[in-house]
């Protein structure tokens, strides 16, 4: 992987984890088209994971730092229960990932067709919650455990993770600026876990960082950890305002597009 890979990747990661386009969709579609086989790096994978976490922490900051506070008053309050709703929302996707790992990963590596279609699946939800109703709704644990359900199915290649777990949040009458809170938060520990089971994987085989440098890993860390700040600060404001249905025709365009493209490659 060169440089200029690394950053464009990078940028890739940092926009589309929180923009509802779908992350891995477009990791495997620009690896595709860069000819870079990415499942063969597995350090700049955790890198650029670490970085789009690090992102989501910043953003977050003042909201984590509350719910820190307010767990350690170690007594069930407003923090203790949002904390357990996540934790509630981790089951499903938890479950899927530790009994199908396998299976998961054989989803990945390029398969073009199948990202098209997913995408495809990812406009048709978020073209959804333009007919949503507009409720001050909060999330509970039964709404916390559906929308952990929409984040296990973004396990597949070209569900956005943001786009289904913020959409399904919507269509069950979570307020909207709250919808993009508990996304965001929600997936800080799937993401730190995912990063540390690539770092147990990386120590296990160090080849599999394959011939990247480190001024390559160092640039796309940098250029995820920023594009990743901006798209989660734009993010936030496209949902307040309700404009998802823009991101619903973009996934229907390259949906369609990676789906023809499979008839000429």
């Amino acid at each position: 992987m060169t440089i200029i890979e690394a950053i464009i990747l990078g940028i890739v990661q940092g926009l589309t984890e929180f923009l509802p386009v779908s992350s891995s969709g477009h990791i495997e579609l620009g690896t595709v088209l860069l000819g870079v086989q990415s499942k063969d790096n597995l350090l700049f994978s955790v890198v650029v994971h670490c970085a789009t976490a690090l992102s989501t922490i910043v953003i977050f900051r003042k909201d984590i730092a509350e719910i820190i506070q307010g767990v350690f008053r170690f007594k069930w309050n407003e923090e203790t229960a949002y904390v357990a709703k996540i934790v509630v929302s981790m089951i499903p996707v938890g479950l899927i990932g530790a009994l199908f790992k396998d299976e998961i990963e054989a989803f990945f590596g390029g398969k073009v067709l199948l990202v098209g279609i997913m995408l495809l699946i990812t406009g048709t939800l978020l073209a959804l919650t333009y007919y949503a109703r507009k409720q001050p709704g909060q999330v509970t644990f039964p709404k916390a455990l559906i929308i952990g359900l929409a984040q296990a199915f973004a396990i597949m290649p070209g569900i956005s993770r943001s786009g289904a777990t913020i959409a399904t949040a919507l269509l069950v009458g979570v307020e909207k600026e709250q919808a993009a809170r508990f996304s965001f938060l929600m997936v800080l520990a799937p993401i730190l876990g995912a990063s540390l089971l690539e770092v147990l994987d990386y120590l296990e085989e160090p080849a599999s960082a394959g011939s990247i440098s480190s001024l390559a890993l160092i640039l796309g860390f940098f250029a995820a950890f920023i594009s990743g700040l901006l798209a989660c600060q734009w993010m936030i404001a496209i949902v307040k305002r309700g404009k998802l249905i823009y991101f619903a025709i973009y996934c229907f365009i390259v949906g369609t597009i990676a789906i023809v493209s499979t008839w000429f490659i």
